[in-house]
């Protein structure tokens, strides 16, 4: 299998068959959408059905907490949305309310960063500033492909259940609207290669195990 990967990575992405490129649903079918822990400076929306006074738009604040109406400070930082939520319910559930149903959603997310790497006049580790961002957003922060840059091979990795698996996309395909234009989380490492050299992307597979999501769409 790996050598059956490098030998893909190696591929020229001019002569690469259209079989070899992911179909265009989002990343986070392919590989699985990584559980964001929240951190200080997330700022978080949080909704109390039919309770509008209870509504708020809060942030994360130094110490990982977020304060909230009656129920005053709850621990956010190192949490899910999901278990954040689920504390809020519990709380306004054993003081003040009989079924509160409860939604917290992210709504920009500075702690989180993307890794952009390889054929990008900028690399570097960006911020997202929001829950995600676009493939093509990602190679913009760092400043677009340089004219050695490879755009049909691009690849993300991610880390899900701690495991560390890629995918391949082809941006000329993307920018043509024949792809859609998968998401990009905190903790994802973009990589765009570099047209006859190809040693950053062949040595992070060769020194990571990773799981490949080739089998899953070839």
């Amino acid at each position: 299998m790996l050598l059956c990967l490098l030998s893909l990575v190696a591929c020229g992405g001019g002569t690469a068959a259209r079989s070899e490129l992911p179909p265009g649903d989002p990343l986070s079918e392919m590989l699985g959408r990584p559980e964001y822990r929240l951190g200080p400076g997330d700022l978080l929306k949080v909704q109390v059905f039919q309770v509008p006074d209870l509504d708020r738009d809060v942030r994360v604040d130094n110490t990982g907490r977020v304060s909230l109406p009656l129920i005053g400070s709850v621990e956010a930082a190192g949490q899910s949305v999901a278990q954040l939520q689920d504390q809020v319910a519990t709380r306004y559930r054993e003081r003040y309310l009989q079924d509160p149903q409860v939604t917290v959603s992210l709504q920009e997310s500075p702690s989180q960063r993307v890794t952009v790497g390889g054929a990008v006049t900028e690399p570097g580790v960006y911020p997202l500033g929001a829950p995600h961002l676009t493939l093509q957003q990602a190679v913009a922060m760092g400043r677009g492909i340089t004219n050695v840059a490879n755009p049909r091979n691009v690849m993300v990795f991610r880390t899900v259940g701690g495991e560390r698996m890629f995918a391949r996309f082809d941006l000329k395909q993307i920018q043509q609207g024949e792809l859609r234009d998968p998401d990009v989380y905190g903790g994802d490492i973009v990589i765009v290669d570099r047209s006859g050299v190809r040693t950053v992307l062949r040595t992070l597979v060769e020194l990571t195990p990773f799981v490949a999501v080739w089998r899953a769409y070839r």
